[in-house]
């Protein structure tokens, strides 16, 4: 964790101290009430916030971040810089083995924070006008973030992408927002404990795994290469 949650006061000295790093993510989605990121936050965002900061993450000190083998292992190397190890194809991949302190200190530099669960729940699948462009129905919930199915999202369902992949890659969803569902799941505000909520499922799972009900606690601190995030903005008055 890059510094402590009962420093508001240092986080307000990142913003005034690193205005590049509080610019990032400013493609923004207008819901009712608030505002949240069109799109996962990105290697190349993260990595200017990283950079402003001094930040090493928890995955860089401790070696590397994780992946699902025999249970959960750790892979030297892999870390938001190289998700896999190797130099990524594309800095605007997302940030993955990012912890949930991690991603709530990004949010924070950029004037946003994590989306509740709630929040989440009216982005991803409840139609606000935003992608009525693409097709959706202003008013209507649809079974998941890209519409009736879930043609379109990264899953491991027979799409043509292999493991995660950049921003507005895939078909655009709900709102106009992008990997709400497939590509990698995305920590949420709500914690229980020393848990938190992730949401959206990633290319790792089944398509199930999008839907509203299947949201999954896991521990806060920790990071692996399947749970990147984005972040949620309160609308100034």
């Amino acid at each position: 964790m890059a510094f402590p949650a009962t420093t508001p006061t240092y986080l307000t000295l990142i913003l005034i101290a690193f205005p590049a790093a509080a610019t990032a993510g400013s493609d923004r989605v207008t819901i009712e009430g608030f505002a949240i990121d069109r799109s996962e936050v990105t290697i190349a965002d993260f990595a200017a916030f990283a950079d402003a900061t001094k930040l090493r993450t928890a995955a860089e000190r401790d070696g590397g971040g994780h992946e699902w083998g025999s249970g959960w292992e750790r892979r030297p190397g892999w870390s938001y810089r190289s998700p896999f190890g190797e130099p990524p194809q594309d800095v605007a991949e997302p940030a993955v083995h990012v912890s949930w302190y991690e991603a709530r200190d990004y949010c924070a530099s950029v004037g946003g924070r994590l989306p509740t669960r709630a929040e989440w729940q009216r982005a991803a699948y409840r139609e606000y006008g935003n992608g009525s462009r693409a097709g959706f129905v202003v008013g209507k919930t649809y079974s998941y973030p890209t519409g009736d199915t879930p043609e379109g999202a990264n899953t491991n369902a027979g799409d043509p992408w292999p493991r995660h992949v950049s921003a507005a890659t895939t078909r655009q969803g709900v709102n106009g927002l992008y990997d709400m569902g497939g590509n990698v799941w995305e920590w949420l505000a709500d914690r229980d404990g020393d848990t938190a909520l992730t949401a959206g499922g990633s290319w790792w799972y089944g398509p199930d795994k999008m839907r509203k009900d299947a949201m999954q606690w896991k521990p806060a601190d920790f990071y692996v290469v399947y749970i990147g995030f984005r972040c949620a903005y309160d609308l100034k008055s």
